[in-house]
């Protein structure tokens, strides 16, 4: 199943940074992991510079640990500008605590986070169910194994997830250049 194009809005946008924690960041390979947090931190400012609303959410935190401090620090400066709401949860999926938070009509969601085939699999897919578009950052999202986080993105995008990139991701929010979310947001991504 391929999903129809859908340039991101970002009225409608919301970003999920998905159990990014010290125990799970610890397992990864430390390039992978490097790259994960990086581009994580990239869309949290991303997202507090164009007024998006971020959830973030920590998987059994007492066992995984807090959320990362690279992405944690990105995510105390996003809510000088921008609403950050945090889940703790069991579940693997993030998608059924989505309910009672305060989020656009109809979002389009930008999904980041760990891992690939397990927690952001279930939650691109629950979204997806739900008739929600997820945009899966592939250079954001990561497992253990490779294998795993390639069977992961190649699963969610049979089942209609976009997949794409930071990259790709910040300059579809941001439309044209010349701005100066254009020229602070550029100089991230070098």
């Amino acid at each position: 199943m391929t999903a129809p194009p859908s340039r991101l809005e970002r009225d409608r946008a919301v970003l999920l940074v998905v159990d990014i924690q010290e125990r799970l960041v610890a397992a990864m390979s430390p390039p992978i992991a490097e790259q994960t947090v990086k581009n994580t931190a990239i869309l949290v400012e991303a997202a507090a510079r164009f007024g998006m609303p971020i959830v973030c959410s920590e998987q059994y935190p007492k066992g995984l640990g807090k959320t990362v401090a690279a992405v944690e620090i990105a995510l105390a400066a996003a809510a000088a500008t921008t609403k950050v709401q945090r889940v703790e949860k069991l579940e693997f999926s993030l998608a059924p605590h989505l309910l009672g938070l305060t989020l656009p009509d109809a979002p389009q969601w930008i999904v980041t986070g760990m891992e690939a085939h397990v927690c952001v699999y279930q939650t691109a897919r629950d979204l997806l169910t739900a008739g929600a578009p997820a945009h899966v950052v592939a250079d954001a999202v990561c497992s253990r194994a490779k294998q795993n986080w390639r069977i992961g993105l190649e699963r969610m995008r049979e089942e209609g997830s976009t997949i794409t990139s930071t990259e790709t991701t910040v300059f579809d929010l941001l439309g044209r250049a010349g701005t100066d979310e254009f020229k602070a947001l550029s100089k991230l991504m070098k």
